[in-house]
């Protein structure tokens, strides 16, 4: 494959960012890597460490926003433009005033519909039929910068995070391998969030950073609320409750009508591990006790079953 004769420069951190530096290697001219350093205490080398070391790309670590603004200010790169993926430091305005057609983020959602930290989690929570892609010029308020383009995906009622992460990884790419060469030749205008959008509701939503406390399942809520909790948190933080006396990660279930008892009330019939809900039932497919690998509910109440 011919790659592009304009370099970029790359920003990203993450493991999705490693999987976008990967595929985005195979048909850009990419002049260096920013990139977090790896800390002391990881003994497992960073992905975008080890793949940018890997393809023999230049790769620059600063540790804060002080002292990413510190390296551009001794001018170590020449592109005109630079790509910003899963890189963990919001990015000041001197490093984007660097380039002279700034810095291009893919942000995997239809923006202005949550911007935030978790974009991808939310979808799913949110319940909404359709995500997708948008690339857009970074500016110091997050995730508001005009567009340059989106690409709508539509959501798999019974999609997980992984899954879904893997399939905008793949959209973000065919988009900017369509998009960016259009963007340095002079040939796209970015455009405002909501004069452009495909996002459905035009008002902005936020994600947020999950916590712990967010695995832990509340019997009160909808059945269904709870189900896309689960496809939503299947990596982290997990979904947990207490089954037989024994902490579980609950893996994978669906939605089923009420039992007609009380909330949070267990039930097991016909080798069917259900659970009351604020308006219907949950019924669990597949958990993992503490310690043990996953199993089938069936698995599960043969060996527990008589604590229940």
């Amino acid at each position: 494959m011919t790659k592009t004769s304009e370099p970029i420069v790359f920003f990203g951190s993450g493991p999705v960012a490693a999987k976008s530096l990967e595929l985005l290697h195979e048909w850009a001219t990419i002049e260096a890597v920013i990139t977090k350093p790896q800390p002391a205490h990881h003994k497992e080398p960073f992905p975008v460490l080890a793949l940018a070391e890997k393809l023999g790309i230049k790769t620059f670590t600063p540790n804060s926003k002080a002292e990413l603004s510190a390296l551009f200010a001794s001018r170590p790169v020449t592109s005109r433009v630079g790509v910003v993926i899963d890189y963990g430091f919001i990015i000041n305005q001197d490093v984007i005033d660097y380039f002279p057609l700034g810095i291009v983020n893919s942000h995997f959602s239809l923006l202005p519909e949550w911007r935030g930290a978790d974009p991808i989690t939310f979808a799913i929570l949110s319940g909404q039929a359709k995500t997708g892609v948008s690339l857009m010029l970074i500016v110091e308020k997050m995730d508001e910068g005009p567009l340059l383009a989106q690409a709508p995906y539509d959501l798999p009622k019974d999609i997980t995070t992984p899954q879904l992460t893997d399939d905008l990884i793949d959209i973000s790419n065919e988009s900017l391998k369509a998009v960016l060469p259009s963007y340095l030749n002079s040939e796209i205008t970015p455009a405002p969030q909501i004069a452009v959008t495909m996002a459905a509701d035009k008002e902005p939503t936020y994600s947020r950073k999950l916590t712990k406390a967010d695995s832990v399942l509340d019997f009160t809520k909808p059945a269904g609320q709870l189900e896309r909790e689960i496809r939503a948190f299947i990596e982290w933080p997990k979904s947990r409750t207490t089954l037989a006396g024994r902490e579980v990660v609950i893996t994978k279930a669906h939605v089923a009508d009420s039992l007609g008892l009380a909330t949070g009330t267990v039930k097991v019939s016909d080798k069917n591990l259900a659970i009351q809900c604020q308006d219907s039932s949950l019924v669990i497919d597949a958990l993992k006790p503490a310690g043990k690998g996953e199993m089938t509910a069936q698995a599960f109440l043969a060996g527990y079953g008589k604590d229940l």
